[in-house]
């Protein structure tokens, strides 16, 4: 099932209402992940640019909706998300490019239609 890794900052508000009552955000995303079809596998708070990062597993539908649904919460800001591969995954990738690489013609290359 693909990884993805998810990053973003809380909004100003979020932060002060977390300082004035406490709470841990990972059940929150954990449920929020299972019910779009996805898996909650790791969620740090950080420091630096960003607040927070999530290592999820799912389709890539189940991960937009989380990550609609999160941002239109108005607590968070800046998120973004990556496709992660192992390196596996990512060696097939590089051998199935080389199998269509001939056939495809970069913009501007001779041969190219004009419009």
């Amino acid at each position: 099932m693909p990884l993805f890794i998810t990053q973003g900052r809380f909004t100003t508000d979020a932060v002060r209402g977390m300082m004035a009552t406490p709470e841990n955000r990972e059940e929150a995303v954990r449920e929020l992940l299972a019910q779009s079809g996805g898996k909650l596998l790791n969620y740090y708070m950080t420091f630096g640019e960003y607040d927070f990062l999530i290592v999820a597993e799912g389709t890539t539908e189940g991960m937009a909706t989380s990550v609609i649904v999160a941002a239109a919460g108005g607590a968070i800001t800046d998120m973004k998300t990556s496709l992660a591969m192992t390196t596996s995954e990512m060696a097939a990738a590089f051998r199935k490019a080389r199998e269509v690489s001939g056939s495809y013609k970069p913009a501007g290359a001779a041969g190219g239609s004009a419009r």
